[in-house]
């Protein structure tokens, strides 16, 4: 008995892997990266509001609700990736860093004012406004589909704003950080278009600039959980920081 007791307490410690301090930086930034792309399905779900006699129809709301529960979702994260690169980035350019944090609550301050106007369209239909709020209807449809203006814009600032950061602090591959270069001036380009009423094959060339930047987005997502940053000075400095 004594024999196994003296086995137990001089038995090895069995090493725990710890993450470091710049590991966990690009796995909650990657996480919140991924959670910003939930609100996908809203076209699905928002169907039934664009159609013309929502506001005097039957039936529930729950595609309203869902919908804009998703895209409260996506604003919060959006804002949480900026905070989450904050350490890390700030060692590169602390200036710009903030300016990615600010321009991300701008965004997500349009996707809230675009909830607010379903949700509210949502609440007049429940109060049963009848035929008189028609109008009224299609103006807040016209709202919500204005404040993607927002939604269009912020996202290309955003996006050249951590592609410039990313590109010269090499923390990722630069493969990633060039799809935002090439994705957000044609996104500019599109929502110009956009607001000024063209149409045609030329807006659907343009639109398709979302793709380059989603796929920036979401590759960065993936990479930084499955890989984390690249070994670069500033992780060296974020985990030397931690160990103090």
């Amino acid at each position: 008995m004594k024999a196994n007791v003296f086995n137990q307490e001089r038995a090895p410690a069995v090493p725990r892997t710890t993450l470091t301090a710049s590991r966990k930086t690009s796995l909650a930034a990657g996480i919140l990266y991924l959670i910003t792309f939930i609100s996908v399905p809203q076209f699905i779900l928002y169907a039934a509001v664009r159609e013309p006699n929502y506001i005097v129809s039957a039936g529930p709301d729950t595609g309203v609700a869902i919908g804009g529960i998703l895209e409260i979702i996506v604003a919060l994260a959006g804002i949480a990736t900026a905070v989450a690169l904050y350490p890390a980035l700030k060692r590169q350019n602390q200036v710009l860093s903030l300016g990615l944090i600010g321009a991300r609550i701008l965004e997500a301050s349009t996707i809230f004012a675009g909830v607010v106007c379903l949700l509210t369209l949502a609440t007049l239909r429940r109060a049963g406004v009848g035929a008189e709020g028609l109008v009224t209807g299609q103006t807040l449809i016209a709202m919500y589909d204005q404040f993607h203006l927002g939604q269009g814009i912020m996202p290309a600032v955003d996006d050249l704003l951590l592609g410039y950061l990313l590109y010269r602090s090499r923390l990722v591959p630069r493969a990633l950080p060039v799809l935002a270069f090439i994705g957000a001036p044609v996104l500019f380009v599109n929502m110009a278009l956009l607001m000024f009423g063209v149409s045609g094959p030329a807006l659907t060339l343009t639109t398709l600039a979302v793709i380059p930047i989603a796929t920036f987005e979401f590759g960065l997502g993936v990479y930084l959980i499955v890989k984390g940053f690249k070994p670069t000075a500033i992780t060296a400095e974020l985990d030397r920081q931690e160990s103090r």
